[in-house]
């Protein structure tokens, strides 16, 4: 029983200097080793000897895991949190789990940008005729350009708004039209996006393109051009953002990973910020659970493929 205890003491104390060494080698930068040695009462000739051992295949594995998990998230320009880091690693044969991460992210200071209430915000006081909800949150598709979903946002600039437009195929999740503009008209924001996504896309046979109940959406240009080409309406319930929940979702991404930590000196300067996060990042690299957990390029890529098959 005596043995057994000063076993376990003697851990303890092991344990203790462990701390010790720990707290002088992160602070050897900063302050001289014997002086931190004699405040906290332990042996420089010790700390010398622990720091200059072999490292340990645990150690280096530890090393070589910080930095990927350091790596990632600056990829990510801070975004990714634990869940999202963990799962590149694996998907790049890293096999650790999240909790792991989530412990090396504290240990290196390592966080997610902090993420703010994102406002909803649609004009739909006018009078153009609306048309019927036939999405009905039915945001499942199984091939490209079977349903788009479009919204508008505004982002503040030291020289005024920028609005920007954007059209989403809800297979791949990909921006494949938007639209940046000083004012609010069907011309430069609604008219323009969806142009964009006509030509990026084919558009198939009962191709349903859903928005919110805006003036822009509702007004005859707009309807004009989807007849023009075949695409059949559908709109949101009144004061049912749900509706368009992946439309709004993005856009809540947007300003959270990107807008609300930023200062945009004018509306080039955020045009350029949104273009690098769109092309750059969202649809290259940002993974996405309702994807299966790829990026809308991996998934245009799969659709595209499988529909080579089919044909």
């Amino acid at each position: 029983m005596r043995k057994r205890n000063l076993k376990k003491g003697g851990s303890h104390l092991f344990q203790g200097r462990l701390r010790k060494y720990e707290f002088i080698k992160s602070h050897m930068n900063l302050f001289a080793v014997e002086k931190m040695c004699k405040i906290i009462n332990t042996s420089s000739s010790s700390f010398y000897k622990w720091i200059s051992r072999p490292k340990s295949n645990r150690d280096k594995r530890t090393e070589e895991l910080s930095i990927l998990v350091k790596q990632e998230h600056q990829d990510s320009d801070q975004i990714y949190g634990s869940p999202r880091i963990t799962l590149e690693l694996n998907k790049k044969n890293h096999k650790i789990s999240r909790s792991y991460v989530a412990r090396l992210m504290r240990k290196l200071n390592l966080r997610s940008k902090i993420r703010k209430k994102f406002k909803i915000t649609t004009d739909s006081k006018h009078s153009f005729q609306l048309a019927e909800n036939l999405l009905g949150r039915n945001f499942f598709t199984d091939g490209l350009s079977q349903k788009w979903v479009g919204d508008i946002t505004y982002i503040k600039t030291g020289s005024g708004w920028l609005y920007l437009t954007t059209v989403i195929d809800l297979a791949d999740r990909k921006i494949i039209g938007w639209s940046f503009s000083n004012d609010m008209t069907a011309e430069h924001t609604t008219l323009k996006a969806l142009k964009m996504a006509i030509a990026q896309r084919n558009v198939k046979q009962g191709l349903i393109f859903h928005s919110d109940r805006g003036a822009q959406y509702a007004c005859n240009e707009f309807k004009s051009l989807l007849g023009k080409n075949e695409i059949i309406q559908s709109m949101s319930r009144k004061g049912n953002c749900w509706d368009n929940a992946v439309a709004e979702s993005f856009f809540k991404t947007l300003k959270c990973e990107l807008v609300y930590h930023r200062k945009f000196a004018n509306r080039e300067a955020a045009r350029l910020e949104i273009f690098r996060y769109i092309e750059g990042f969202y649809h290259q690299k940002r993974i996405h659970s309702g994807l299966g957990n790829k990026t809308p390029n991996e998934m245009e890529k799969f659709y595209k493929s499988t529909s080579l098959l089919v044909a």
